[in-house]
């Protein structure tokens, strides 16, 4: 279904992203907790772009943060995502990409209305099905996809959860990890084939645990330096 519905916004996508590489701008990627390791599988990744840079904000990064529940608390804080695009070097003209199933918190709906009005390209990596079944938690009153350039649909049910047993009360078995990596993924590698029909070397990591490695990353380092924001 990905296949066949997300190919030709993969394309899109990439193109901003191609767009970006070859120009001034830069990329950055954000999700929150569980949407963060989904992003952070294309973030510094042996075979995919350098030049990824992942925003990381306090609270949201991980999935270490106590008391349980504590995330979901400060993902609906208002002002957050101001404050923290604020403090990020994004600015006109660069492509951020945001993760976030539900697409409903205020968070993820502020870094990409934000982005938005700042002249940022957002690509919103949701759910259609789950973000369209539930309320916004922002006062706008509308979800992250609304402020969206283009959206990839990880196909995601609401509530994530896919299988079900008449035992069991809740649904289980999450496929937003697994859509979501894959679509993510795909957009990397289309991306990196629209810069080789350019002609265009990628700025791609190899493995520095294969004999040369290192040497090839550090050319490509140097090369997009300018790109690269985790290095300083």
């Amino acid at each position: 279904m990905i296949k066949e519905e997300e190919s030709k916004n993969i394309e899109k996508a990439a193109a901003l992203l191609v767009s970006a590489i070859e120009g001034e701008g830069k990329i950055f990627a954000w999700g929150s907790t569980h949407s963060s390791t989904a992003m952070q599988d294309i973030y510094m990744r042996a075979g995919g772009l350098m030049v990824i840079n992942a925003i990381f904000i306090p609270g949201l990064e991980a999935l270490q943060v106590k008391p349980f529940g504590l995330t979901s608390k400060i993902e609906r804080l208002e002002g957050y995502a101001e404050i923290i695009l604020d403090h990020t070097p994004i600015q006109m003209g660069d492509v951020l990409i945001l993760v976030s199933s539900s697409g409903r918190n205020a968070v993820p709906i502020e870094m990409a209305k934000i982005a938005k009005e700042r002249g940022i390209k957002v690509i919103a990596v949701t759910s259609y099905e789950y973000t369209k079944s539930v309320k916004s938690r922002h006062h706008d009153g509308k979800n992250m996809y609304y402020y969206a350039d283009i959206i990839l649909d990880n196909k995601v049910e609401a509530g994530d959860a896919i299988l079900e047993a008449p035992e069991c009360p809740a649904k289980f078995g999450p496929s937003s990890g697994i859509t979501t990596i894959a679509l993510l993924h795909c957009l990397v590698i289309e991306t990196i084939e629209q810069l080789l029909l350019k002609g265009i070397t990628p700025p791609i990591f190899m493995s520095q645990n294969l004999d040369g490695g290192e040497e090839f990353n550090e050319l490509m380092i140097d090369q997009y330096k300018e790109k690269i924001f985790y290095l300083k």
